[in-house]
Protein backbone atom coordinates (compact mmCIF):
# COMPACT_ATOMS: atom_id res chain seq x y z
CA UNK A 1 0.00 0.00 0.00
CA UNK A 2 1.44 3.01 -0.55
CA UNK A 3 0.87 6.39 0.97
CA UNK A 4 1.22 9.89 -0.03
CA UNK A 5 1.05 13.08 2.38
CA UNK A 6 0.67 16.27 1.61
CA UNK A 7 4.51 17.39 2.08
CA UNK A 8 5.22 14.74 -0.33
CA UNK A 9 2.83 15.71 -3.24
CA UNK A 10 4.22 19.23 -2.80
CA UNK A 11 8.01 18.65 -2.72
CA UNK A 12 7.82 16.07 -5.69
CA UNK A 13 5.74 18.59 -7.72
CA UNK A 14 2.69 16.61 -8.74
CA UNK A 15 1.57 17.13 -12.08
CA UNK A 16 -1.81 15.44 -12.04
CA UNK A 17 -3.84 12.89 -9.55
CA UNK A 18 -6.24 9.85 -11.42
CA UNK A 19 -9.09 8.09 -10.57
CA UNK A 20 -7.30 4.89 -10.66
CA UNK A 21 -4.83 6.50 -8.00
CA UNK A 22 -1.74 7.29 -10.78
CA UNK A 23 -0.23 9.92 -8.80
CA UNK A 24 1.79 11.88 -12.24
CA UNK A 25 4.67 14.47 -11.10
CA UNK A 26 6.03 17.00 -13.20
CA UNK A 27 8.91 14.95 -14.38
CA UNK A 28 7.01 12.07 -15.64
CA UNK A 29 7.28 9.63 -12.87
CA UNK A 30 4.23 8.06 -11.68
CA UNK A 31 2.90 6.10 -8.74
CA UNK A 32 0.13 4.26 -7.85
CA UNK A 33 -1.53 5.81 -4.58
CA UNK A 34 -4.19 3.75 -2.62
CA UNK A 35 -4.79 6.78 0.42
CA UNK A 36 -3.43 10.38 -0.27
CA UNK A 37 -3.01 12.28 2.92
CA UNK A 38 -3.28 15.92 3.48
CA UNK A 39 -1.49 16.78 6.29
CA UNK A 40 -2.36 20.53 6.03
CA UNK A 41 -2.02 21.36 9.73
CA UNK A 42 -4.72 22.71 12.11
CA UNK A 43 -6.96 25.82 12.46
CA UNK A 44 -6.93 27.12 15.84
CA UNK A 45 -10.19 27.94 17.73
CA UNK A 46 -11.37 27.71 20.99
CA UNK A 47 -15.18 27.75 21.26
CA UNK A 48 -15.01 27.29 25.00
CA UNK A 49 -12.92 29.72 26.16
CA UNK A 50 -14.67 33.15 26.94
CA UNK A 51 -12.07 36.27 27.21
CA UNK A 52 -14.26 39.40 26.58
CA UNK A 53 -12.50 40.43 23.54
CA UNK A 54 -9.07 40.10 25.51
CA UNK A 55 -7.84 36.70 23.33
CA UNK A 56 -9.43 36.09 19.66
CA UNK A 57 -8.55 34.27 16.75
CA UNK A 58 -7.84 36.30 13.68
CA UNK A 59 -6.73 34.17 10.50
CA UNK A 60 -5.28 31.45 12.66
CA UNK A 61 -3.60 34.29 14.60
CA UNK A 62 -3.73 33.64 18.36
CA UNK A 63 -3.80 36.90 20.26
CA UNK A 64 -3.14 39.21 21.28
CA UNK A 65 -0.09 37.02 22.83
CA UNK A 66 3.42 38.10 24.31
CA UNK A 67 5.69 35.74 23.23
CA UNK A 68 3.28 33.03 21.98
CA UNK A 69 2.06 32.26 25.36
CA UNK A 70 0.20 35.02 27.70
CA UNK A 71 -2.20 37.22 27.11
CA UNK A 72 -1.05 40.40 28.58
CA UNK A 73 -4.59 41.37 30.00
CA UNK A 74 -5.12 37.80 31.59
CA UNK A 75 -1.27 36.67 32.43
CA UNK A 76 -0.08 34.45 34.23
CA UNK A 77 -4.00 33.02 34.91
CA UNK A 78 -4.17 32.61 31.36
CA UNK A 79 -1.66 30.73 29.22
CA UNK A 80 -0.89 28.68 25.80
CA UNK A 81 1.06 25.81 25.31
CA UNK A 82 2.46 24.82 21.62
CA UNK A 83 0.86 27.44 19.47
CA UNK A 84 4.09 27.49 17.21
CA UNK A 85 4.23 25.16 14.39
CA UNK A 86 7.20 24.10 11.89
CA UNK A 87 9.31 23.54 15.41
CA UNK A 88 10.96 20.45 17.58
CA UNK A 89 7.71 20.32 20.31
CA UNK A 90 8.43 18.75 23.02
CA UNK A 91 11.77 20.52 24.26
CA UNK A 92 9.37 23.51 22.99
CA UNK A 93 6.53 22.21 24.88
CA UNK A 94 8.62 21.84 28.31
CA UNK A 95 10.04 25.36 27.88
CA UNK A 96 6.93 27.26 27.75
CA UNK A 97 5.65 25.14 30.79
CA UNK A 98 8.25 25.80 33.14
CA UNK A 99 7.61 29.18 32.35
CA UNK A 100 4.29 29.52 33.11
CA UNK A 101 4.92 27.74 36.46
CA UNK A 102 7.71 30.04 37.45
CA UNK A 103 5.34 32.87 36.75
CA UNK A 104 2.52 31.08 38.45
CA UNK A 105 4.43 30.46 41.28
CA UNK A 106 5.64 33.72 41.65
CA UNK A 107 9.34 32.56 41.04
CA UNK A 108 9.73 34.62 38.27
CA UNK A 109 8.37 37.76 37.15
CA UNK A 110 6.65 38.46 33.72
CA UNK A 111 6.99 41.81 32.14
CA UNK A 112 3.84 44.66 32.97
CA UNK A 113 1.38 44.30 31.02
CA UNK A 114 2.18 47.78 29.41
CA UNK A 115 5.67 46.10 28.28
CA UNK A 116 3.68 42.82 27.32
CA UNK A 117 1.55 44.75 24.94
CA UNK A 118 4.38 47.10 23.39
CA UNK A 119 6.25 43.90 22.63
CA UNK A 120 3.46 42.16 21.01
CA UNK A 121 2.98 44.85 18.95
CA UNK A 122 6.19 45.49 17.62
CA UNK A 123 6.06 41.69 17.16
CA UNK A 124 2.97 42.03 14.87
CA UNK A 125 3.94 45.04 13.22
CA UNK A 126 7.46 43.15 11.80
CA UNK A 127 5.29 40.87 10.73
CA UNK A 128 3.39 43.40 8.60
CA UNK A 129 6.53 45.15 7.05
CA UNK A 130 8.08 41.72 5.73
CA UNK A 131 4.70 40.94 4.05
CA UNK A 132 4.05 38.20 6.43
CA UNK A 133 0.69 37.01 6.04
CA UNK A 134 -1.55 37.02 9.87
CA UNK A 135 -2.07 33.59 9.47
CA UNK A 136 1.33 32.33 9.76
CA UNK A 137 1.98 34.06 13.23
CA UNK A 138 3.04 31.34 14.79
CA UNK A 139 5.08 30.03 12.05
CA UNK A 140 9.06 29.59 13.56
CA UNK A 141 10.29 28.00 10.29
CA UNK A 142 14.06 28.47 9.06
CA UNK A 143 15.14 27.41 12.92
CA UNK A 144 13.36 30.26 14.92
CA UNK A 145 12.12 27.92 17.23
CA UNK A 146 16.24 27.41 18.21
CA UNK A 147 16.59 31.16 19.54
CA UNK A 148 12.83 31.13 20.99
CA UNK A 149 13.79 28.21 22.91
CA UNK A 150 16.60 29.61 24.39
CA UNK A 151 15.18 32.89 25.33
CA UNK A 152 12.61 31.22 27.22
CA UNK A 153 15.40 28.93 29.20
CA UNK A 154 16.94 32.30 29.89
CA UNK A 155 13.75 33.53 31.60
CA UNK A 156 13.47 31.00 33.51
CA UNK A 157 17.51 30.83 34.26
CA UNK A 158 17.98 26.96 33.15
CA UNK A 159 20.25 25.58 30.28
CA UNK A 160 19.21 26.24 26.56
CA UNK A 161 18.70 23.68 24.30
CA UNK A 162 22.01 21.45 23.53
CA UNK A 163 24.00 21.94 20.05
CA UNK A 164 24.11 18.14 19.44
CA UNK A 165 19.76 18.40 19.34
CA UNK A 166 19.82 21.60 16.75
CA UNK A 167 22.67 19.58 14.75
CA UNK A 168 20.98 16.49 14.64
CA UNK A 169 17.19 18.44 13.81
CA UNK A 170 19.73 20.34 11.09
CA UNK A 171 21.03 16.72 9.04
CA UNK A 172 17.48 15.34 9.75
CA UNK A 173 15.72 18.32 8.24
CA UNK A 174 18.57 18.27 4.86
CA UNK A 175 17.97 14.15 4.75
CA UNK A 176 14.27 14.92 4.72
CA UNK A 177 14.53 16.84 1.51
CA UNK A 178 17.07 14.99 0.19
CA UNK A 179 15.62 11.68 0.69
CA UNK A 180 11.92 11.61 1.45
CA UNK A 181 11.34 8.05 1.46
CA UNK A 182 14.44 6.83 3.33
CA UNK A 183 15.67 9.56 5.38
CA UNK A 184 14.62 7.82 8.67
CA UNK A 185 16.33 4.63 7.93
CA UNK A 186 20.10 6.28 6.76
CA UNK A 187 21.67 9.06 8.66
CA UNK A 188 25.63 10.38 8.74
CA UNK A 189 25.61 11.85 11.71
CA UNK A 190 26.99 9.38 14.13
CA UNK A 191 29.33 11.69 16.03
CA UNK A 192 26.05 13.58 17.21
CA UNK A 193 24.12 9.95 18.47
CA UNK A 194 27.76 9.66 20.40
CA UNK A 195 27.48 13.11 21.82
CA UNK A 196 23.86 12.74 22.89
CA UNK A 197 24.45 9.06 24.60
CA UNK A 198 27.39 11.13 26.44
CA UNK A 199 24.83 13.79 27.37
CA UNK A 200 22.42 11.49 28.60
CA UNK A 201 25.28 9.29 30.69
CA UNK A 202 25.32 12.37 33.04
CA UNK A 203 21.81 11.76 33.98
CA UNK A 204 22.00 8.35 34.44
CA UNK A 205 24.89 8.27 36.85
Amino acid sequence: MVYLTHWYLLHMQIDSVHQDGRVVFKDGDTVGAEIIVHCTGYKYDFPFLETNGEVSVDDNRVGPLYKHIFPPALAPWLSFVGLPWKVVPFPMFELQTKWIAGALSNRLALPSKEEMTQDTKAFYSSLEASGTPKRYTHNMANYQVWDYDNWIADQCGIPGIEEWRVEMYKFASKNKRLRPESYRDEWDDDELVLEAQRDFSKYLN
